[in-house]
């Protein structure tokens, strides 16, 4: 089988990625070509908010769901594979939900700010341009877990801060976010 052509850049679209359910708002801006797949774009949001790619994971674009596809799935979905962010969502302030750990359910609104934005011949994408707040960690126990770790590491008085703190290794702080981190990994992935 002939390897796939790369897609020429023709566009590219400004998405701002937020998670669901907490104040204040985890979330990031990012510049990512329009010819992505949804699988990309998957790996695009895992870098950028800093999970570990260890869950399953799916979109949900007006009432469709796509992921990859498995002989174990109990509804059908549609191949993320054989989709790109311009056949899903072809015009600004279209809004997918991406979903990650199905047990934790962290769920992230993500929103076409614009599309056809010219292509910048010195930067390399995708690329994260802002953002704010550190993500939860892995297997925190969705929004109320978080919620409920961050109150236990803040509250040296609470009955769980010294097993949270040593679960973490040692700190946490729920205000870091590093730009030049986050698009370090991105340039890897590209």
């Amino acid at each position: 089988m002939p390897a796939k052509r790369p897609v020429p850049l023709t566009a590219i679209y400004q998405l701002k990625v937020t998670l669901q359910g907490l104040r204040p708002p985890i979330w990031r801006r990012l510049l990512v070509a329009d010819t992505i797949t949804l699988e990309k774009l998957h790996y695009i949001i895992q870098i950028a908010m800093g999970w570990t790619n260890s869950h399953l994971h799916d979109f949900t674009i007006r009432g469709e769901r796509y992921t990859e596809p498995h002989p174990d799935d109990w509804e059908p979905v549609k191949d993320e594979r054989d989709y790109t962010l311009r056949d899903v969502a072809p015009r600004a302030r279209t809004k997918l939900v991406y979903q990650y750990d199905f047990g934790d359910s962290w769920r992230h609104d993500v929103v076409v700010e614009k599309t056809a934005l010219p292509v910048e011949p010195k930067t390399k994408y995708p690329v994260c341009v802002a953002g704010k707040y550190a993500r939860p960690p892995e297997d925190v126990g969705g929004t109320w877990g978080y919620v409920e770790f961050l109150e236990a590491i803040r509250d040296p008085e609470h009955e769980e801060h010294d097993s949270y703190l040593e679960w973490i290794g040692g700190e946490f702080d729920p205000e870091a976010f590093d730009l030049d981190a986050v698009n370090k990994e991105l340039r890897r992935l590209r």
